[in-house]
């Protein structure tokens, strides 16, 4: 196993869960619980921090608002403060598995990957069926070069969700570090129709075609993919997977 840091901009999907009984409308509560990926980073935690502070939640809905809070900490770049937060939401409900998925998340930035894997072994003990960890670990595992564990992990997630844009680009990367070139390009193609702006699937649709040949397409796909975000080809240029 390598000490190589890898970054996951591409996993941050992680649900934000609606607390069970949402009776009031406050808007500290709306910001904090509330599923809109739009809410602002910054009200998501100042939301939360009143409402945790306050006293008022019950345990499960306090482990959501810790949860909701290190989520939006992992937004802004801050994987400590998410761990914590992370840490607490665990600490209240040892059996939440998007809080394991979540610290899984955070320890791979910090390029902790063995507790990465820890916390996505236990997020899908929890819940087999969470598609958000098995494609964490999925990418993180070819990322280690564990191949054929990616390939099931990916595989599984898919069948979970199976128009899922992240999922088919982890599982194109793990067919490109195969060397299965048609492969790579079928999943990146998916993964685009599902997300034009993938910047991950576009590089691995440009790599597989120039594997097989089309270096002007490949090219082009290629520089469509660091025009979106540059940081997808930094990443594979850190595995070595490169045109």
């Amino acid at each position: 196993m390598t000490d190589r840091a890898f970054t996951a901009p591409r996993l941050l999907l992680l649900s934000l869960i609606l607390a069970g009984s949402m009776a009031a409308t406050a808007q500290p509560r709306d910001a904090c619980f509330g599923a809109d990926a739009s809410i602002p980073v910054n009200l998501r935690i100042d939301s939360c921090t009143s409402l945790i502070q306050s006293g008022g939640l019950l345990q499960g809905n306090l482990a959501i608002a810790f949860q909701n809070r290190g989520t939006a900490y992992l937004g802004k770049g801050d994987n400590d403060r998410a761990i914590e937060d992370y840490d607490q939401a665990i600490r209240l409900d040892p059996n939440y598995a998007n809080a394991f998925n979540s610290r899984g998340v955070a320890y791979q930035n910090k390029g902790d990957n063995d507790r990465a894997i820890e916390n996505y072994d236990q997020a899908i003990r929890l819940d087999p069926d969470d598609a958000n960890a098995l494609n964490g670990r999925c990418w993180l595992r070819a990322a280690l070069s564990q191949l054929q564990a990616a390939l099931a992990d990916c595989n599984e997630s898919l069948r979970l969700r199976p128009d899922s844009s992240n999922a088919l680009d982890s599982r194109g990367f793990v067919y490109l570090r195969l060397g299965r070139w048609d492969d790579a390009f079928a999943d990146s193609v998916a993964a685009l129709q599902a997300n034009p702006r993938n910047a991950w699937a576009l590089f691995e649709r440009g790599i597989a075609k120039v594997r097989n040949g089309d270096r002007a397409g490949g090219d082009a796909d290629i520089s469509a993919s660091r025009a979106i975000d540059s940081k997808a080809e930094m990443e594979f240029a850190g595995f070595g997977v490169m045109p």
